[in-house]
């Protein structure tokens, strides 16, 4: 048996649309960042931004297995204001 075993397409299908939302989510709090003057809610903000990435980066993985694949860019979104 192959010690990687393929994901069924239904289930391609499930992480695929699990990183579009998790790439979404990533960013408007990237975008959201920038529009929030108060120090606590932005630490709270790119606490979510890390935590997103990394589920991204977790989702890519389980994604590699799947038999048919999408494209899914490097590029992360950037805050528009520091």
């Amino acid at each position: 048996m192959d010690k990687q075993q393929r994901l069924a397409a239904h289930e391609s299908l499930e992480i695929h649309e699990a990183l579009n939302l998790k790439t979404l989510a990533l960013a408007k709090s990237k975008l959201m960042q920038g529009l929030v003057f108060d120090q606590e809610l932005r630490d709270l903000m790119e606490k979510d931004v890390q935590q997103t990435m990394q589920a991204i980066a977790d989702l890519q993985a389980v994604y590699a297995r799947a038999p048919f694949r999408a494209l899914v860019p490097d590029v992360r979104p950037t805050p528009i204001l520091n």
